[in-house]
């Protein structure tokens, strides 16, 4: 059954059985060159005139559609396909997580950003993931269980941007997650091998009982999955809008879930769910080339190290490059120089100094690029000193988020989303509500260690602040000011090198977003140079490891969703990585 039928039966709504989007013919947009090959993909990238969803999985993004069909907006689309997400991709986001919102207003050519990060709560200290010894605790000890969880910022972002920007009435935006809960959807290959190789989610009682049969083994490719405890959930949030989450009998089944694991409890409070809020922040924008890339700013590292990308290789001709050796060689000392910056200076802005003006200075950027050898790598870069900044606490810590999703949308009247959702690890914390919906591990984004060279770290825990994030929402403005690109992707620290591979593929190389996705991944977080194995990528390893490169080919787990506004209308491409799709007309 195509994807399409299947939500129009499941919602009854014929409409949604339409043909499949056109494929892209566009004379400004081509695909990838021979060269520059990434994972195989059949697909082209996908062309509609009006409208588009692209979204991590097919169900997601056609229920999104619907959506706009019905004259929703972008943000209407936007809280139908996260709720969708949490049900048919429940290992990377939901209700249980929290979310960065780019929102572009076609009408006023105005860009919001809303912080849905998780918070720390009120009794978390800076010793919080030490052990007995005082040393940091095993990553996955850490993980797993109630003290690792946040105050989830989801719902509150969803019922925000909907008072914003919503036209459709709330609760009709929860008319599909609400069905497709009760009725179910069939497993996909990608949710039973993730469900297959977590070690941690079985011991969960009530995430066995729905993800796994009798004997531990997870249900079958096909099998109709029903998740009528969340669908519950959702018709009280549906009914009584976001304070069903936050307070009553859902927040008491969060507070009981955290604070009862047997052997990792966690401290959240009723109180701590209440005082939950969205943040709105001013957007992070950056020049390149004729246009502006605009993003997340802290707690999120991601606009911060993806504008000091690109304006590190902004004085190099990545558009002669090409795809290859050369181009990998410049984004990666670019992105080392970045990195180690982002891991000095970023943090929950809230509670530290960050110097985000001195950061993406131009002058400091030009100076910083003047490291970039075409013949050597820096190895490990230094911090630089931006102007504008404060000395104050180091910001060092890991990032390990596996378990996100992202989702790009362009409505009717050409508003636009880009939305990147999370809930950190995969199955982040292998906690499951009564309530039927995952919680995250957020609070593992922090850094364990609690001080630095003898100073405190700007990354450490404290009540009631947000964790780093890598996670980079972009919305891409042209010379005129109009809308040209959303974009964004999942990967833990990694999506600051798939987002900036991703808009080089699209800016400098011309290439559609299919093919731009596709391309191999490249990039250095401040260590060895990563490339996509099993790609052309792989084959410029010896080239750079004759400029001293240290190269490490990695399997990257990258998943942009990128739609661009051409004047034939919006070309769309989801990442091969995954099951995402993009849906149009």
């Amino acid at each position: 059954m195509r994807i399409a039928t299947l939500v129009a039966s499941t919602i009854g709504l014929t409409l949604l059985a339409a043909a499949p989007p056109a494929r892209a013919q566009t004379a400004d947009l081509a695909p990838a060159p021979e060269a520059a090959t990434g994972v195989a993909d059949a697909r082209e990238a996908v062309r509609a005139e009006r409208r588009m969803v692209v979204a991590a999985n097919p169900i997601a993004a056609e229920s999104g559609l619907a959506i706009l069909r019905a004259g929703g907006s972008a943000v209407d689309a936007m809280v139908t396909t996260q709720l969708v997400l949490n049900i048919v991709e429940p290992q990377s986001s939901g209700i249980g997580g929290g979310a960065f919102l780019l929102h572009w207003d076609a009408a006023r050519s105005d860009l919001t950003t809303l912080d849905g990060r998780e918070t720390a709560p009120a009794a978390a200290t800076p010793e919080r993931f030490l052990g007995p010894d005082g040393a940091p605790r095993p990553f996955m000890e850490a993980v797993v269980g109630g003290l690792s969880v946040g105050v989830p910022g989801t719902p509150a972002l969803l019922a925000e941007a909907h008072a914003r920007h919503g036209r459709l009435p709330w609760e009709s935006l929860f008319t599909i997650p609400i069905r497709l809960a009760e009725d179910g959807f069939p497993v996909s290959e990608r949710l039973r091998a993730l469900l297959d190789g977590d070690p941690a989610l079985r011991d969960d009682p009530r995430a066995r009982a729905l993800y796994y049969g009798e004997d531990g083994s997870p249900l079958p490719v096909g099998t109709m999955l029903r998740n009528p405890a969340l669908a519950e959930t959702l018709r009280a949030m549906a009914r009584e809008g976001v304070s069903a989450f936050y307070s009553g009998a859902v927040a008491q089944d969060i507070v009981d879930t955290v604070t009862g694991h047997p052997t990792n409890p966690g401290d959240i409070t009723l109180e701590d769910l209440a005082a939950y809020r969205v943040v709105a922040r001013e957007p992070v924008c950056v020049p390149y080339r004729v246009y502006e890339v605009c993003g997340m700013g802290p707690p999120s590292s991601g606009a911060i190290a993806v504008g000091q990308i690109l304006g590190l290789v902004e004085g190099f001709d990545l558009a002669a490059m090409g795809p290859g050796p050369d181009a990998a060689h410049v984004v990666s000392e670019a992105s080392r120089l970045a990195f180690a910056d982002r891991n000095h200076y970023v943090a929950d802005s809230d509670f530290v100094s960050v110097p985000v003006r001195g950061l993406l200075d131009a002058g400091y950027l030009a100076e910083r690029a003047g490291l970039i050898a075409d013949d050597a790598s820096l190895g490990q870069a230094q911090p630089g000193e931006p102007p504008f900044r404060r000395e104050g606490r180091l910001a060092p810590s890991s990032d390990r988020s596996t378990g996100t999703s992202h989702v790009s949308i362009v409505d009717g009247d050409g508003n636009a989303v880009s939305l990147t959702t999370t809930i950190e690890s995969a199955f982040g914390a292998r906690l499951m509500t009564a309530g039927g919906f995952l919680l995250n591990n957020e609070l593992t984004d922090f850094s364990f260690r609690p001080e630095a060279d003898g100073r405190p770290v700007a990354n450490g825990v404290e009540a009631g602040k947000r964790p780093r994030s890598s996670m980079a929402p972009t919305i891409v403005l042209d010379a005129f000011g109009r809308l040209y690109v959303v974009a964004g992707s999942p990967g833990g620290s990694r999506i600051i090198g798939y987002v900036a591979k991703t808009l080089i593929g699209i800016l400098d190389w011309g290439l559609d977003p299919q093919a731009a996705a596709a391309l191999p991944a490249f990039l250095s977080r401040n260590g060895p140079t990563e490339l996509e194995e099993g790609t052309a990528a792989a084959d410029w390893a010896e080239a750079l490891e004759a400029r001293g490169h240290e190269v490490r080919l990695v399997e990257t787990t990258s998943g942009i969703h990128a739609i661009v506004v051409t004047p034939g209308g919006l070309v769309g491409g989801a990442d091969p990585r995954r099951e995402g799709l993009a849906v149009g007309d």
